[in-house]
């Protein structure tokens, strides 16, 4: 028989973090690790949909193992004792940026438009991931301002990149199928320009 799933540890509205016994799950800390497994998810799901053979799983997979050990070191307070082993991907925002330059560089299409989401199924959950992580960002910077060390400089860098990778994924995503994106204003510093 396998491992109970539940402990009832979190009845009361406690759970526990690294290192560092109970904090309410309505602290800054679980609200942020929270909404990076959100964004997760829904890159689960989106794999899903893509099947196994589609050339961005591997990169996926890749950026999903991250998150879960980003979430890790989330979850150890600065002040903790305890040394968390996993993994650090310090190449992350790097490993977005190559990727990012890949795709533009196969578009047929430039874009200097803010764009409606959606498009098709594929491209609407690439702007659920990209909208999650904005807000990953946000809850993020919530703990820097609480807890300064614990959040180190590569991992806002990588969420921060990776919002912008899952919007050029999804315009890949449109072009590839030949569904005409929908605009909505020229970007600000275009409008600058002319």
């Amino acid at each position: 028989m396998g491992r109970k799933v539940y402990t009832r540890g979190g009845d009361k509205g406690t759970t526990g973090i690294f290192g560092k016994g109970r904090v309410s799950k309505n602290s800054v800390r679980i609200e942020c690790i929270g909404t990076i497994d959100e964004a997760n998810s829904i890159i689960g799901y989106l794999r899903a949909k893509l099947g196994t053979e589609h050339s961005w799983q591997p990169n996926l997979h890749k950026i999903q193992k991250d998150i879960m050990d980003m979430m890790s070191h989330l979850a150890r307070p600065s002040d903790c004792d305890k040394e968390n082993t996993n993994p650090k991907p310090e190449g992350g925002a790097q490993f977005c940026e190559e990727w990012i330059e890949k795709i533009n560089e196969s578009l047929t299409t430039e874009s200097d438009y803010f764009l409606l989401p959606g498009g098709n199924e594929i491209s609407a959950l690439c702007h659920m991931v990209r909208t999650q992580l904005r807000r990953a960002e946000r809850r993020i910077v919530a703990l820097m301002e609480e807890d300064p060390d614990c959040v180190e400089d590569y991992l806002l860098k990588y969420v921060n990149r990776l919002s912008d990778l899952f919007f050029v994924l999804s315009r890949e995503e449109m072009d590839k199928e030949g569904v005409a994106e929908e605009q909505w204003n020229l970007f600000r510093y275009k409008k600058i320009k002319k």
